[in-house]
């Protein structure tokens, strides 16, 4: 995997705020990553050093092996998409004369400007006035700015707020489309749930550290959260259930028919090996592996106050 954007220990300070201190990362082409982090953990500064809006104290950034702050910084922005998370249009002008405006920066052509508002779902409101727009659709017009010039790199910062399920749906699907294409993106985002299948990593954030990073396999094998188990089973069937299982597990859960339980990932493969010999009593079984939520937390609560 080509290597896009790399940070080398950079630290970022405003007066006597560490808003990043010593953060390494790389993202490859074609990868999603998740930031992830409470408000002023030092997301949106890490999105401003990779677009070179502002230089670190320490350290160096790369984007495309140049530096975003450079001379060339501004060039090299052309093959950058972003989406800040407060966004501010001008209200007199018309959708297609705001991306107009845009195409216009980035010295990209208006031909795809009408598809784009098309994919975003504003197609109907090409000519509106942007101060007529709803919260979520000027949200939307921003996400089609982002995409103006069909970027490398794509920088997301809170990309689902204010839209609705179908809106938030779409976001996904353009980051799905775009991941595929062989385009990098990082998000950040406080919808861990939403965005979990979209990702190939995350970076967690934490008071302007990276406390953690990977995949979520990794992350989960560090954390070592037990996996949870829920069982529909046979009415009045608990008790032989598990005084039949011999795995080191947990209980969470018991009604008449139902059975939660926890397990350690490492005894994992054997409980559903004794749970198969009692199928006869089992109806159902829903495996739950954390998610990037749940790790988040367990993360959260391990860093010292």
């Amino acid at each position: 995997m080509n290597t896009i954007v790399t940070l080398d220990g950079v630290t970022k300070r405003y007066g006597k705020l560490t808003a990043l201190e010593n953060a390494t990362l790389t993202l490859g082409a074609g990868e999603a990553v998740a930031l992830v982090g409470h408000n002023g953990a030092g997301k949106t500064t890490l999105m401003k050093l990779v677009l070179g809006l502002i230089r670190p104290n320490g350290g160096t950034v790369r984007v495309l092996e140049k530096d975003p702050a450079g001379r060339k910084g501004a060039q090299l922005r052309r093959r950058l998409g972003f989406l800040p998370e407060s966004v501010a249009f001008h209200s007199a002008m018309t959708g297609e004369e705001l991306l107009g405006f845009y195409a216009r920066l980035k010295r990209a052509p208006h031909s795809a400007n009408k598809a784009l508002l098309h994919q975003v779902g504003l197609a109907e409101a090409t000519h509106r006035r942007v101060g007529t727009y709803s919260k979520g659709m000027r949200q939307r017009l921003a996400l089609a700015q982002a995409l103006i010039g069909t970027p490398d790199i794509l920088l997301l910062d809170e990309p689902t707020s204010g839209l609705d399920p179908a809106s938030r749906a779409q976001v996904y699907a353009t980051i799905d489309r775009l991941r595929a294409s062989g385009a990098t993106i990082l998000v950040s985002t406080h919808a861990l749930a939403e965005i979990e299948p979209h990702v190939d990593r995350a970076i967690l954030l934490h008071q302007g550290r990276i406390i953690a990073a990977g995949d979520l396999a990794s992350l989960r094998k560090n954390a070592r959260l037990p996996t949870r188990i829920r069982l529909k089973v046979a009415p009045c069937s608990t008790e032989k259930i598990l005084t039949s299982l011999h795995s080191d597990i947990s209980l969470l859960h018991r009604s008449a028919d139902r059975l939660d339980l926890a397990v350690a990932q490492t005894h994992k493969l054997d409980l559903l090996l004794e749970l198969a010999a009692l199928r006869d009593m089992i109806e159902d079984l829903h495996v739950e592996e954390p998610g990037l939520e749940a790790l988040y937390h367990h993360l959260m609560s391990e860093v010292p106050a």
